[in-house]
């Protein structure tokens, strides 16, 4: 399941369980969808709920930065678990995308100001 949060600056996509390759699929259709209709300057994928990732998740990250670089949007990986950064690292995830973890102990991300 993907939760998304549509902001006017910002697009966040909050993700759970496993992202394999029946997951990913969903998560990358919706994403898309608003990314096409509203090209969101930042989009962030928030992987504090997830729990595994094969490739798929790797391919997921791969297409939404290729995506977003074609119209200057940037992607943002929030809250990945220390396997999981491993993964991103391993693969060269993440040098396509800023990676943030926040670890404050409400579970609330501090806001941002993406207008540029």
């Amino acid at each position: 399941m993907v939760e998304l949060k549509e902001e006017p600056q910002r697009l966040t996509a909050y993700l759970s369980g496993e992202l394999d390759h029946h997951r990913v699929r969903e998560i990358r259709e919706a994403v898309d969808y608003v990314v096409q209709e509203q090209m969101p300057p930042v989009v962030i994928l928030d992987f504090r709920r997830v729990t595994f990732m094969d490739s798929s998740g790797v391919g997921l990250i791969m297409g939404r930065s290729r995506v977003l670089s074609a119209y200057g949007g940037v992607l943002e990986i929030h809250n990945p678990s220390p396997q999981i950064r491993k993964v991103l690292r391993l693969s060269g995830a993440d040098r396509l995308a800023v990676i943030r973890n926040y670890a404050d102990r409400t579970g609330k991300e501090p806001e941002h100001d993406y207008a540029q």
